[in-house]
């Protein structure tokens, strides 16, 4: 029983923050009707509510998962670092930097995009599209943050921190809010947001940030507000069906395999960016933003 518990024997700060995270979302609806502003989508709402009603539930094994993961790695540290203000500005950063790179994967790398694809199927923007996310991502979500308790990070510490970024996200993803000054130059904000939810040309793959939009500045994915985004995907769904958001994008693999017999192409359309095709039927983000910029 230990066994279960211990993973459970500190509070993760987003359990504190959901309630608040329902409260704001209630007050996002309220000023949408006052105002007619049409940035919600009554079954879309339910849609985004059933799918963290499933997260939570697949979110306690991945809790128990990560924090054994992280541990042992813990056990191998390098260093000892000390719970510390200056480690925890250090986490911080190293967690942000993980992020980033952890988001952009799961937009270059098909198999993973049918996972992350959840959470950009809404055609709207709000505050209720933070819960829209994919079940499995609870399982492994932390992966790539082996090298923090790897460092001597304790794992308490690196599963707070990716909940803080996470919380810090929530409000990222309110639409009516304009740019804010000198914080888009190194903050995600909600200006930035909305380009990585959009499904423009110009706006595909753009700002994975979590907190700091720095990381995008630097790596060469970053991409200023300027028209209005169109939310979505590519291929938008029409459903709200939570197992169907949630697989629907492995059927579409599924389907690309039968057109073609090769093995290397079959792999190639798991591994490489959505929108690869080995005939030329469907171009990648890349590519298609290539087109338009030699226009």
């Amino acid at each position: 029983m230990n066994f279960l518990l211990k993973p459970f024997s500190f509070i993760d700060p987003s359990t504190l923050a959901l309630p608040f995270m329902f409260i704001l979302m209630g007050i996002e609806i309220l000023f949408n009707t006052k105002n007619n502003l049409d940035i919600y989508d009554k079954k879309d709402t339910y849609a985004n509510i059933t799918l963290i009603i499933g997260l939570l539930a697949f979110s306690f094994f991945g809790r128990i998962i990560i924090y054994y993961y992280f541990d042992f790695f813990y056990q191998h540290r390098f260093y000892e670092i000390p719970v510390t203000w200056w480690a925890w500005i250090l986490l911080l950063f190293a967690d942000d930097f993980t992020f980033y790179w952890h988001h952009r994967w799961h937009h270059e790398i098909r198999i993973l995009w049918a996972v992350h694809v959840v959470h950009h199927s809404s055609q709207k923007l709000n505050l209720s599209t933070p819960f829209r996310e994919p079940w499995i991502i609870a399982l492994y979500y932390n992966v790539l943050w082996f090298w923090l308790p790897l460092i001597g990070f304790q794992p308490w510490m690196v599963i707070c921190m990716v909940s803080i970024n996470q919380i810090y996200q929530f409000w990222t993803h309110a639409s009516f809010i304009g740019k804010l000054g000198f914080l888009e130059w190194f903050m995600n904000t909600p200006s930035h947001h909305r380009v990585h939810h959009a499904s423009n040309v110009q706006y595909l793959d753009k700002n994975h940030a979590g907190i700091f939009i720095i990381w995008d500045r630097i790596f060469g994915t970053f991409q200023e507000e300027k028209e209005k985004p169109l939310y979505g995907i590519t291929n938008n769904i029409n459903f709200y069906n939570p197992i169907k958001i949630n697989f629907h994008e492995y059927g579409s693999i599924w389907k690309d395999f039968q057109k073609t017999e090769s093995f290397i192409n079959k792999i190639k359309y798991l591994i490489l960016p959505p929108g690869w095709s080995h005939d030329g039927s469907s171009k990648t983000a890349k590519q298609l933003q290539k087109e338009i910029n030699n226009d």
